[in-house]
């Protein structure tokens, strides 16, 4: 081979002389063959790779730009020095001496790869991002390989003349071009047409270099330096990361691997099904006698359910093995890119330890030449730097898999929650699917950036050990022993710490769930004053998480302790072992240090590995929950059927529907024909399944036999308004097109025009969270014209008219419902609870115990004299024409008073809270313009000051306060002082004797290896050995208990950290008024609860520790290897500047980044919990495709956040192995020129050491920027435990023990405002109310009806004057003393998860007879003695389980416990038919006969025969007198009541 090479450049091809010397230099012909034809090779296989944009014609060049006209001016200059070098050649061939053919076949080459060169510039301006990969690196090849000629030519320009002049030029001419090329492609060559997008993601369009080094990330790392980070700022993602690319491949792949999955399945439950069947023949018993086993088999497993909850959904079976398949399609290329990298940095981690022994061999061997040393710190600094950018590259991939596999998983569990059954909907609650949104897709996250773990880890290991071998022999054997030893250990320990981290799943998901409940019926909490039970039930539950927590971080402890002690306890048993063996085994310093950087190499992956199994373990939890949840039911919706019959608009055919599979039927036999354009009403008593035949025209429920024919669009208004936290426009317009003609109409149909005007911005005015800021009436009207609105083809109304007043009730019957309403041509079903409207539907549906019992028009049924016509004589006074004339008769709508003489319908009774009133007070001041990032896609940065169409209450929830600027100290203090100081100190000294211990260790090998020199040619002493094993040993054991000690003083400090930051958050959460509520969403005090609260219990402390332990690890390094070369510490004061800015710009960004990434994650999951609460409703109208794309567009928001921040982490990373490298560097580089007085051992513990130190430094910059990070959750839980408190609960003057025994109630010129800037709401109210008298109180919204609730249980602080009961000022008391004498019988019905029992006596204050009684009264008995559980009966979330009458009775039966001497009675017979109205008034009117009651009218009715009624109007009080005397003079009440029909207190039958 080289024979024939050397007659191809007629020079020698190879001589191992050439290098022998101090001089050294490779031979010509070398340099000509092998260094030419590298480079130029790569380029060749790789270019037509490179060439494909060519073909595509469909491609469109992009304009030429001045750096693609230099680069193809340079490339022409290179082809021609490459054509006069080929010229040259043929010149002189042609004399006498043919030349070496290498002279023409080099020039020729270079000929063709310059036109290739040319030709790839060409085809790269068809892409968007302009510059080859393959190119940039032939440069750096070709740079590279030139260097070697270069330095000859010059070396021999210097000794001798330059013997062949044209060629030396026209290499250096050559030579220079190129480098210029490789400077000109480090910039980013952007067309004019890709400007936009580069500035939307300058990623796109980087050059090779910059994405390498992550260049293009440094503008957002100087602006976040500069000012605080805006949603804004942060550049959009690329098209292939966003969730709908994402999410539409996984679809695809989890629809396949579910479909296997499925069958499988399906499988499964047939063979079980074989099984049982042969049991049943084997045993040969009588039929009896096995179902008397079935029996006895029944009885035991029941008491286990009850302790597990749970248990019998968890063991439903369910599809499994099938997520993991169809992630791992969807991210092939991902996957496979990222095990490229990280191939190429494992093989390369080994390379440094075999540089490191030669660098040692060279300083211990005089004779060695110095170009040698040289070359080894080049080398190692290069493998160095290629490593980084490998690493980087291989981090940056998986992290984006990290964001990407959980962007498909939450949008798949929201395509989910969009289709899933009822029945699988039940088995979990909003809170878990959050939490599996949250917590489980977070897990999957944090999975798939050490998935290559797995394999990667295994593969180092293997590569030490061979190359161990290589050092020590056999004796490494004994440290894989100790290796093997451990691993068992370990994973007992991730077996015990998996059984904790699940039982503490459940504690959370239990935490969570009274958390969410308790702050969604907070108003209730506090007027009954039920916080101390709730609080006590939390504080038990997170006794039992932080018991858990502890146990689980003990375990950390011993894990961290076994893996200290693990890489030491390894080098001690091999290096031991090594020495014993055969005393001419002598340990050396190559040796020594070599094998300590290969257990350093060692100790990453056993590390990792068991970390990246126990993460599996956590992962496999979280991919069954996700499988169980993402296979089950979806909605089947077959029975519901869309053929087109005429003359029938919806048609029942023997219908019979179930709410679970095997539960009973609801809905019995139905069948009905209605025909189009009909208006058809369904009636029946509370529980009569009027709701559940809705539902099951909806497809809501699970089909037992016929089906329901629906011909056409629908429209549905559910019984509880489900109100978006959007504008009120919004909500009305539901996603459609806005026709402004048909708005207006819709509004003043609905009787919205009232409401508009009193809403601060119209209806621009931003709705809180569950309508919050809306009355019972106006979100029902809101609902309601949505559905008018959307313009369907039939409308399904679930009782529309019960939350409005009569007269706006009669008002939407005429103008929307009735025959001459908007919708008098659309099918409309109606289910109603009103009498009244009867008569002018055209057909009636009545329901008994879910069946059809009659049905037809008003006059047939009446005589039918059937069911309806007694409910109807029971509940309609049939006086002669009243029910035409006087629309509400009698039933539930009773009046409101009409406004002055216009027939504007009245708005009804405002809302009872305080939001709305403060709005409604603010409209008239200003404020700074609110911008809204989220909902709009990228607001311009321009914050508008001041501008005058933004009005104060247009914006109801603040936007969430992103801190900005630099955590302060004090958080830190905050925290460590929850630690408690001593504990912290104790610490942090245990680890400071750690890290003396493990110098010492180091300092101790470095001497024992410099025996070898000095016993060199005589044998070794034996007790020197022993003392050296001893002395090692006991360093390394004192080093791993130092950690063992700091590690469990840690794990006690912070859990008692997180046990008081629980603590004083829930405490103060729990105290904070009112008014807190209604202006913070749930989700965002939730976020405190869960996602901070996580952070406080896991994160911080693992924070803490892994700083303290890289702080101590870097100062040890930089101390040993300035010990070996004191020049060192010159180096590290420019490293440190370097380090020091690199840090602090980088902090600022990462910070800001994580701050948005938090922030922007509450609207995903708030959002997540809204379309849950409106299932129904967006399935009825068809709207889940719209909800979906909203929901990718809050993901994409909160993605490109956490992009920007994975970027940002690489972007540091590089820039601090750079620094990482340079001190490898450095520290070779003096050890090489200061050679003659260094020792070898000494040497490599300083090379060693620096090998070490990069990673450390890049975690340091790590753990400092998480701890940062971290440190915010104790910020942002420490804002709310600032929140200011109401009054004391309790204080030093207690009432008198039998308070009040009268129930007199004095108003003293009472004045009460919402917040201080705003004007008064009552104004100085003045009057007072007798023992036992019977008060009704009517006025229009906005009269400060509800404010009089509010301020008798203190909700409201007084502005003036003082409320007196019974002799007592009620403002000198504690809240708890006053609202626990009180009782209120709510507007809304709100009950807790948990036993019947509790909902009614949450403090077992009273005695089971007691509460039978209240349940008698209440009318509730006979239903609770039917359950299976009676008293213990579990309610569900939200009360789900009944219906909304029997809530409303809980709540009744709850006041008639209580029995306090005071009840008021805010109108809550909306939702309840005639009957249970009338049980619930007589039930008042008996069982409260000795109490003073305050009733707080909606209608008229209910408080004719009241002693006095007071009339309020503006915060006064107008008249206050009995019925009977206002009806007699021309009073404000005696207006109301002509309008409601009354004329005397005798026409009111109730």
């Amino acid at each position: 081979m080289s024979a024939a090479l050397e007659e191809f450049c007629g020079s020698v091809f190879w001589n191992d002389s050439f290098l022998a010397r101090p001089d050294a230099d490779l031979p010509v012909c070398f340099q000509q063959t092998v260094l030419v034809w590298i480079p130029l090779g790569f380029l060749w296989v790789l270019a037509p790779w490179q060439l494909l944009p060519i073909c595509k014609s469909k491609s469109k060049k992009s304009s030429k730009t001045k750096l693609y006209i230099i680069k193809q001016v340079l490339a022409t200059l290179l082809l021609m020095t490459a054509v006069a070098e080929l010229v040259l050649a043929i010149t002189e061939g042609t004399g006498q001496d043919p030349l070496p053919a290498v002279l023409y076949t080099n020039p020729s080459l270079y000929i063709v790869t310059w036109v290739l060169v040319l030709l790839i510039h060409y085809a790269r301006s068809f892409c968007l991002c302009r510059d080859s990969v393959v190119l940039f690196c032939f440069w750096i090849l070709s740079l590279l390989s030139g260097i070697l000629p270069f330095q000859s030519l010059v070396r021999r320009a210097l000794q001798d003349p330059i013997v062949d002049v044209p060629r030396f030029v026209l290499f250096f001419i050559s030579y220079g071009l190129q480098l210029l090329l490789f400077l000109v492609s480090a910039f980013s060559d952007i067309s004019p047409e890709a400007k936009e997008i580069a500035k939307k993601n300058p990623e796109m369009t980087a050059s090779i270099l910059s994405s390498v080094t992550f260049e293009w990330y440094s503008r957002m790392v100087y602006k976040g330096h500069r000012k605080p980070l805006e949603i804004e700022d942060v550049w959009e993602l690329k098209d292939k990361d966003r969730t709908q690319a994402i999410h539409a491949t996984f679809e695809k792949n989890m629809k396949t691997a579910l479909r296997k999955a499925q069958a499988e399945l399906e499988k499964r439950k047939r063979k079980k099904r074989r099984r049982e069947h042969d049991t049943e023949h084997m045993n040969g018993m009588s039929k009896a006698q096995s179902q008397d086993v079935l029996v006895l088999e029944e009885k035991q497993p029941k008491k286990k359910k009850k302790k597990g909850g749970k248990e019998d959904s968890s063991h439903k079976d369910y599809p499994k093995k099938w997520l993991m398949k169809a992630l791992f399609r969807t991210f092939l290329q991902n996957l496979m890119m990222s095990v490229a990298f990280k191939l190429v940095h494992d093989v390369l981690v080994f390379v440094s330890p075999q540089l490191l022994k030669l660098l040692i061999t060279f300083v211990s061997d005089a004779e060695a030449f110095a170009w040698q040393g040289y070359l080894y710190s080049i080398l190692l600094f290069l493998t160095a730097m290629l490593q980084s950018l490998c690493l980087q590259q291989y981090f940056n991939l998986c992290f984006q898999l990290g964001t990407n596999v959980r962007a498909s998983l939450i949008a798949a569990i929201y395509k989910k929650a969009l289709t899933m059954s009822s029945a699988t909907r039940k088995e979990s609650t909003v809170g878990e699917t959050v939490n599996l949104m949250s917590a489980d897709a977070q897990r999957f996250m944090d999975m798939a950036n050490f998935v290559h773990q797995l394999w990667s880890s295994p593969l180092q290991i293997i590569l030490s050990i061979v190359f161990l071998w290589g050092e020590l022999g056999p004796s490494v054997l004994a440290g894989l022993a100790v290796m093997v030893l451990l691993i068992p250990i370990n994973g007992f320990l991730v077996n015990k710490s998996k059984h904790i981290q699940v039982r503490n799943m459940k504690n959370k998901d239990e935490r969570m769930k009274i958390m969410g409940e308790v702050l969604n019926g907070i108003k209730i909490l506090k007027l009954f004053a039920w916080e101390p039970s709730f609080e006590k039930r939390i504080n038990e539950i997170r006794a039992c998480e932080l018991k858990d927590l502890l146990k689980f971080s003990y375990l950390q402890s011993v894990s961290i302790f076994v893996f200290t002690c693990a890489p030491f306890l390894v080098s001690l048993a091999s290096f031991a072992v090594y020495v014993l063996v055969d005393e001419n085994n002598v340990l050396d310093a190559q040796k020594a240090f070599t094998s300590i950087s290969l257990f350093n190499v060692l100790r990453f992956p056993m590390a990792m590995l068991p970390l990246v199994l126990s993460s599996m373990v956590q992962t496999n939890v979280s991919k069954e929950r996700l499988e169980r949840y993402l296979g089950g039911e979806d909605l089947d919706t077959s029975a519901i059927h869309h053929d087109s019959i005429p003359g029938s608009a919806v048609r029942f055919t023997e219908a019979t529907f179930t709410w679970e599979q095997d539960g009973n039927a609801v809905i019995r036999d139905v069948t009905l024909d209605i025909k189009p354009g009909s208006l058809v009403a369904v009636v029946g008593a509370v529980g009569s399944g009027k709701s559940s035949l809705i539902s099951a025209m909806l497809g809501e429920m699970e089909n037992i036999k016929g089906h329901i024919n629906i011909q056409g669009s629908l429209a549905y208004v559910p019984q509880q308004a489900w109100i978006q936290n959007a504008t009120l426009k919004d909500n009305i317009l539901f996603g459609s097109e806005l026709d402004e003609a048909r708005y207006q109409k819709v509004i003043k149909a609905c009787a919205l025009l009232p409401d508009l005007e009193l809403l601060p911005a119209g209806d621009q005015t931003e709705i809180g969270e569950k309508g919050i800021n809306l009355s019972g009436g106006q979100k029902q009207r809101v609902s309601l014209a949505r559905a008018v609105y959307n313009d369907a083809d039939i409308y399904i109304l679930d009782d529309p008219l019960s939350a409005v007043d009569a007269h706006v009730g009669k008002h939407l019957f005429e103008h929307v419902l009735g025959p001459k309403g908007l919708l008098q041509k659309k099918t409309r079903i109606l289910v109603t609870h009103s009498i009244s409207f009867l008569p002018q539907v055209d057909n009636i549906v009545v329901l008994v115990a879910g069946a059809v019992s009659e049905h037809g028009s008003y006059s047939t049924l009446l005589a039918n004299r059937g069911a309806f016509a007694q409910f109807l004589n029971s509940y309609g006074s049939q006086e002669e024409g009243a029910a035409e004339e006087t629309t509400a008769a009698a039933g539930l709508d009773g009046i409101e008073e009409q406004g002055d003489e216009s027939m504007e319908p009245c708005v009804e009774e405002g809302p009872d809270d305080v939001v709305t009133m403060t709005l409604k007070r603010e409209a008239s001041i200003h404020r700074k313009e609110f911008t809204r990032s989220i909902s709009t896609q990228s607001t311009t940065s321009v914050k508008a000051q001041e501008e005058p169409n933004k009005i104060k209450g247009q914006r109801l929830i603040e936007k969430e306060a992103v801190e900005t600027g630099k955590v302060k100290f004090s958080m830190y203090l905050r925290y460590l002082r929850a630690v408690g100081l001593g504990f912290s100190f104790c610490v942090a000294m245990s680890y400071v004797g750690e890290y003396a211990a493990y110098v010492g260790t180091n300092l101790w090998l470095s001497a024992w290896t410099d025996d070898a020199e000095r016993y060199r040619n005589e044998t070794y002493p034996v007790q020197q050995r022993d003392l050296r094993i001893g002395v090692f040993g006991a360093l390394g054991v004192s080093q791993a208990l130092f950690l063992f000690l700091a590690t469990i003083l840690s794990s006690h400090g912070a859990m008692r950290a997180s046990r008081i930051v629980h603590e004083q958050l829930l405490s103060n959460i729990l105290r904070v008024p009112m008014s807190f509520f209604d202006t913070t969403p749930t989700g965002r005090i939730v976020n405190r609860f869960a996602k901070d609260i996580f952070t406080v219990d896991e994160t911080i402390p693992m924070s803490f520790r892994s700083w303290l332990n890289c702080f101590m690890g870097i100062i040890s390094t930089l101390l040993m290897i300035a010990l070996a070369t004191p020049f060192f510490t010159v180096v590290i004061v420019p490293l440190g500047i370097f380090y020091y800015f690199v840090l602090r710009f980088y902090i600022s960004t990462s910070r800001q980044l994580r701050r948005l990434d938090s922030v922007t994650r509450s609207p995903i999951y708030s959002h997540f919990g809204e379309t849950v609460s409106g299932l129904s409703v967006i399935r009825a109208y068809g709207h889940q495709q719209r909800f979906l794309q909203q929901n990718e567009r809050t993901m994409d928001i909160n993605q490109k956040s956490v992009y920007s921040w994975i970027v940002s982490n690489r972007w540091l990373a590089i820039r601090l192995e750079f620094v990482g490298s340079l001190v490898v560097f450095f520290s070779a580089l003096l050890a090489v020129i200061s050679r003659n007085s260094l020792e070898g051992g000494i040497v490599g513990l300083s090379v060693s050491s620096a090998l070490n130190v990069t990673q450390t430094l890049n975690w340091l910059v790590r753990v400092s920027s998480e701890l940062e990070t971290n440190i915010v959750a104790v910020e942002r839980v420490h804002e709310y435990t600032k929140v200011k408190r109401e009054a004391p609960w309790v204080t030093d003057k207690r009432p008198p023990h039998s308070w009040p025994s009268k129930g007199e109630i004095q108003f003293v010129d009472y004045k009460v405002r919402y917040r201080p800037e705003l004007e008064l709401v009552l104004q100085g109210i003045t009057c007072s109310i007798g023992s036992t008298e019977k008060v009704g109180v009517v006025g229009r919204t906005g009269a400060g009806k509800s404010s009089l609730t509010n301020c008798l249980f203190r909700v409201l602080e007084a502005a003036g004057g003082k409320i007196i009961i019974d002799g007592l000022d009620i403002a000198t008391i504690g809240l708890h003393d006053l609202r626990q004498n009180l009782t209120i019988i709510p507007q809304d019905p709100v009950l807790f998860t948990g036993t019947l029992r509790m909902n009614l006596d949450p403090f077992d204050q009273y005695t089971d007879e007691e509460v039978w009684k209240a349940l008698e009264l209440a009318h509730l008995k006979a239903y609770v003695q039917e359950l299976p559980e009676r008293l213990q009966h579990v309610v569900s979330e939200g009360g789900e389980n009944l219906s909304v009458g029997q809530r409303q009775l809980v709540c009744l039966a709850r006041a008639l416990l209580r029995k306090a001497k005071i009840l008021i009675l805010d109108e809550a017979t909306a939702a309840v038919d005639l009957e249970t109205d009338h049980l619930i008034q007589t039930t008042i009117r008996s069982a409260f006969a000795d109490c003073t009651v305050l009733t707080i009218a909606h209608r008229l009715h209910t408080i004719m025969d009241s002693n006095r009624v007071m009339v309020m109007h503006a915060g006064k009080i107008v008249e206050f007198d009995s019925p009977e005397k206002l009806l007699q003079k021309q009073s404000v009440f005696s207006a109301m009541a002509k309008d409601a029909g009354i004329t005397n207190t005798e026409t009111t039958t109730l």
